[in-house]
């Protein structure tokens, strides 16, 4: 699909003005919730004062003030601005930008070149742009809702700054909503209990919490609304999470190191945060799963039957009532001890593998199924550990020629303290059996 012949008019105001558009603010300095970049101190906030403004690509979610930052900054350096849409655009509109920017750059002028979605450009297109943003024929601002490590270049990515920008906190929001207010020369309909609920409903982006003001503004009460007659009024947002991209690896990261750090309540919410936002609740079981073996393990053998009976409780029942078997099954895994040490006896045993190579195991506990192998000493020597004293025979199972290793070190929490007595049990043992103790 072709862009517009003018792309600015993208950005350009429509009559009736939305009231977002009628509050985009005229200066760097009046963007609320990105301080950590536009202050003084703040990266960009030295460019602008410096009068130097580099490639960089603005990450951060919908409703943040991406593009009006994009805009202000050329505003504000003298840079011509010429915004694209990657949903829009292709090569040709590209190339009659560069053109553009290179006569500009002939005459002295520069030129600020705003690539709205820029993850959504393939990489051939990312490509494009590198000589133009190498030479300076254009600088380059690229907005994206996407993580720049998985969807920009590497090439690309090397050549820009990048920054975060935050969704809008409380106090940015509250100050959307007092701007509103002051243009509109009237306060919202709504009491306190439901201005603090139309914030949250906003979810920080600051956008769609002015176009909810516009509607509320519009309506005619009265009296103010409370937070039940705010939600029949305006339509309830879902909340923002993206299954296949940033968001979703977040919130199972946050559900997991939760799980880890035993807090039961920050790992329901975390859990309910991913089912409201439409999460499979099958991609939940199999992290519950992995939780139990790598953080809790031995500590309590029952967390992965409990993982793998949620997991099949949910097959069985399907949504919504079989989550609340992974909810139960969050509970128990946060609520359990915790050891990584079986999942850390299996990374050390997996490096010495790597390490000592292709060892035969000892031929005391190989098996002798041909005479050749019985002559040549297979099964000498081994001991049947029932026919020992203790049905324990103390003899060694690793390869010949390295020293014994120990892997498996519990932890004394939960089983892993009786697992301990039985580890110092067979130690004991061995040591009196073979005249020798266990070597670390």
């Amino acid at each position: 699909m072709s862009a517009p012949e003018n792309q600015s008019e993208m950005f350009a105001g429509q009559a009736p003005r939305p009231l977002a558009d009628r509050l985009r603010p005229e200066a760097v300095g009046d963007v609320v919730g990105q301080g950590h970049l536009l202050g003084p101190e703040g990266p960009i906030g030295r460019m602008v004062s410096n009068g130097r403004l580099a490639s960089m690509i603005l990450w951060g979610p919908p409703g943040c003030g991406k593009t009006t930052i994009a805009r202000l900054l050329a505003l504000e350096t003298e840079f011509t601005f010429e915004p694209l849409s990657a949903v829009f655009s292709g090569v040709a509109d590209l190339r009659k930008v560069f053109e553009r920017a290179g006569a500009r750059r002939a005459g002295g002028q520069g030129t600020l070149l705003f690539i709205d979605e820029i993850h959504r450009f393939n990489r051939a297109q990312q490509d494009g742009f590198l000589p133009f943003v190498e030479d300076g024929t254009v600088t380059l601002i690229g907005a994206t809702t996407e993580n720049p490590s998985f969807e920009i270049n590497a090439a690309l990515l090397s050549r820009c700054q990048v920054f975060v920008l935050n969704r809008l906190d409380e106090a940015a929001l509250e100050e959307l909503l007092a701007r509103a207010e002051a243009l509109e020369g009237k306060v919202l309909p709504v009491n306190v209990e439901a201005r603090q609920a139309l914030k949250a409903m906003a979810d920080g982006d600051g956008r769609y919490l002015l176009n909810l003001a516009e509607e509320l503004f519009a309506l005619r009460l009265d009296d103010a609304l409370d937070t039940a007659r705010l939600i029949e009024t305006v339509q309830k947002r879902a909340p923002l999470y993206d299954k296949s991209q940033e968001g979703h690896y977040n919130l199972i990261s946050a559900l997991h190191k939760s799980l880890r750090g035993s807090d039961v309540d920050a790992a329901l919410y975390w859990l309910a945060r991913m089912l409201a936002g439409g999460e499979d609740p099958r991609f939940v079981a199999r992290r519950l799963a992995r939780a139990a073996i790598e953080d809790i393990g031995l500590a309590d053998p029952q967390a992965l039957p409990q993982a793998l009976a949620a997991w099949e409780a949910y097959e069985r029942i399907g949504s919504p009532e079989g989550e609340l078997a992974l909810a139960q099954c969050v509970v128990y895994l946060a609520s359990a001890p915790k050891s990584n040490a079986s999942y850390k006896a299996f990374g050390s045993a997996m490096r010495m593998a790597g390490d000592t190579g292709s060892l035969a195991p000892p031929k005391h506990i190989l098996n002798a199924p041909t005479g050749l192998m019985k002559d040549l000493g297979y099964g000498d020597g081994y001991a049947y550990d029932h026919d020992a004293e203790d049905g324990f025979s103390g003899q060694d199972y690793f390869p010949e020629g390295i020293e014994r290793a120990q892997f498996y070190k519990p932890v004394e929490r939960g089983f892993e303290r009786e697992i301990t007595k039985r580890l110092d049990y067979w130690t004991k043992l061995r040591a009196e059996r073979t005249g020798s103790g266990e070597d670390s």
